[in-house]
């Protein structure tokens, strides 16, 4: 059963107000996933305090740094559940986690953040990989790479 919104709205801004766009319909998915073009980051959301207490604050910091996906989406487990389920499907090799954060380029998965690399690690730790992913698929030099 979903929380009441008033309690996860934190939650819900402290992803958005970083410029990440909120999916909550599979409409919404669909047309920000359909297309698979460029590169898009993909936070699955949740509640869960010990992994999302740590992912959201690694999300912020990977996103203040230079190069980031060209499209930054999110959708809430537990919350949005046909959202999520749209969304994962999009990454369905991956077992379903939240939280998450699957990084595709024109379509596919190329780095893919499972829950159990975010337990027990610093938001730094996570931030730093993340940042790793953004410059291998996102920067220049992944674009001479894929010519």
């Amino acid at each position: 059963m979903p929380y009441h919104e008033m309690m996860i709205k934190p939650m819900r801004d402290e992803v958005t107000r970083l410029g990440v766009r909120e999916l909550r319909t599979v409409a919404d998915v669909d047309a920000a996933l359909g297309p698979g073009e460029g590169t898009a980051m993909v936070f699955v959301n949740s509640v869960c305090g010990c992994a999302a207490g740590a992912a959201r604050p690694a999300l912020t910091l990977a996103l203040q740094q230079g190069v980031k996906p060209q499209n930054l989406y999110t959708v809430f487990a537990g919350q949005d559940l046909d959202a999520t389920a749209r969304a994962r499907s999009y990454f369905a090799e991956y077992q379903p986690s939240s939280p998450s954060v699957a990084l595709l380029r024109d379509g596919e998965v190329v780095h893919f953040v499972h829950r159990h690399m975010i337990e027990g690690q610093r938001a730094e730790t996570i931030a730093a990989d993340l940042m790793a992913a953004f410059e291998r698929f996102c920067g220049r030099e992944s674009e001479v790479a894929k010519e």
